[in-house]
């Protein structure tokens, strides 16, 4: 049976009407290439992030939330339909002909959005940052507010942002710039039900600038939570240079504290118009990085072959609505960015068709306080490789050419001894490899080794160490 289109998706009466009152407004802030470590909230006492602090004090913090894809494209592309890539057809990040320029194209086109169902329901949707899912200097996906930096990354100094359709030049800090934008989006729609994405580009490189304000608080740091070890022979050469290297870690650091205190201006404007109270506030991050853990600078593909470490893959996750989400919640469960696709909608109560292509959950209940069984198994997909994470082990499958692993993270959390080859795991092996091939055949994904044929995009070449 063929998946039904996006236009009988966007047409059906599954879509829930609701009383503008009752919709609450809902502003989701998204970092890049920040790992969950990153955080005073998350344990780092020496990264200055005061308002995120505080955001997790007053709402839920998950302990374990994970991407499903270690980097840029493909994992926001998972947010957005709830699909693994082998659905959504984007398996690394989109190169620049991909991105934006005549040769662009949407690589959302026919998939289905949470942002569209939304904006069917009633909610005024804007997105003031980084999009890097093609055709980037155009709104799509429902949204109709639109500014952003075309592209993945570039400079942090004097950007080149389009908005509205207008290019435009401006002079400043590229994270304070998405803000203002983001703050003329509140204001001009204070008085209807809105949707505010905030994908901010830092903590991605380049390391090129950032205001004396933001790293005045590591001029004299230790940097503790930068591990200083050897580097990893598999480590990308294009960003070993950053091991050991002091003014990376205070750069990242910086980068870090300019989005925390430009969370603190948004928090502030929903204060001053009345709209905090109705206002649910979501903090998370696109994947994790690595700086100095397992020896790599750098995420998912910040080895080759590509990684599934931990640091990789795990983000921040804090949802914050007053009255609504009690202060101070842990959540311990494993979630995963494909699980924000039903989340989102039902704790909104925007009803969406079932498709068998999305093994994602709400985990809405837990964020209220309610029980809620859950199984603590998640998946994972990055071109080549494929991988499957439970309580304590992780599987990590590559195609042919690559190694595959297998990590006992109770008796080895830090992921340094592949066990793929002891006898002890033969049979613990046998079963996480044939579940994962299981889990990817129900949902109609080909085998690994056909994950080519899975999209059409312009495949990055990446060079390998030592070449």
């Amino acid at each position: 049976m063929s998946a039904p289109s996006r236009r009988d998706l966007l047409a059906a009466p599954f879509l829930l009407s609701a009383r503008a009152a009752s919709r609450p407004n809902v502003v989701l802030f998204m970092t890049d290439d920040h790992g969950a470590w990153a955080m005073g909230a998350y344990g780092c006492g020496e990264m200055h992030t005061p308002n995120l602090d505080r955001l997790a004090e007053g709402g839920a913090r998950f302990t374990r939330a994970y991407a499903a894809t270690p980097v840029c494209s493909p994992s926001r592309m998972t947010y957005l339909t709830g699909l693994l890539p082998s659905h959504h057809g984007v398996q690394d990040y989109l190169i620049a002909a991909d991105t934006f320029g005549p040769q662009s194209r949407r690589f959302l086109e026919g998939r289905l959005t949470y942002s569209e169902l939304l904006a069917k329901a009633g909610w005024t949707l804007g997105m003031c940052g980084k999009w890097h899912m093609g055709k980037d200097e155009e709104a799509q996906a429902g949204f109709t507010y639109w500014a952003t930096v075309p592209g993945g990354g570039g400079t942090y100094r004097d950007p080149e942002f389009v908005v509205q359709g207008e290019r435009k030049k401006i002079k400043g800090f590229k994270t304070d710039i998405v803000t203002d934008h983001a703050l003329e989006f509140i204001d001009r729609n204070r008085s209807r039900p809105f949707f505010l994405l905030v994908p901010y580009y830092a903590p991605h490189t380049p390391y090129d600038f950032q205001p004396d304000i933001y790293r005045r608080p590591y001029l004299d740091s230790n940097f503790s939570c930068f591990p200083r070890g050897e580097m990893n022979p598999d480590q990308n050469p294009g960003l070993k240079n950053h091991h050991g290297n002091r003014e990376s870690m205070l750069s990242y650091s910086a980068l870090v504290t300019g989005v925390d205190h430009n969370v603190g201006r948004v928090l502030r404007r929903l204060e001053r118009l009345g709209l905090r109270e109705n206002t649910l506030v979501i903090f998370t991050a696109d994947q994790g990085w690595n700086a100095g853990h397992h020896g790599v600078w750098g995420k998912g593909n910040g080895t080759i072959p590509f990684n599934m470490y931990e640091e990789s893959i795990r983000v921040p996750l804090i949802w914050n609505h007053p009255g609504r989400i009690p202060a101070g919640l842990l959540v311990n469960q494993m979630v995963s960015a494909y699980d924000f696709f039903p989340t989102i909608l039902d704790y909104l109560r925007v009803g969406a068709p079932r498709d068998s292509r999305r093994i994602g959950r709400s985990y809405r209940p837990l964020l209220e306080g309610e029980k809620l069984p859950w199984t603590n198994r998640l998946y994972f997909e990055y071109a080549y490789v494929r991988a499957l994470r439970t309580e304590n082990l992780k599987y990590i499958e590559r195609t042919a050419e690559w190694r595959s692993e297998l990590y006992d993270l109770e008796a080895d959390p830090g992921e340094t001894r592949n066990v793929i080859a002891d006898p002890a795991y033969r049979r613990t092996l046998e079963r996480l490899r044939g579940e994962l091939a299981e889990v990817f055949r129900r949902i109609g994904a080909p085998p690994l080794a056909e994950w080519r044929r899975t999209t059409t995009q312009n495949l990055n070449v990446y060079r390998r160490p030592g070449s």
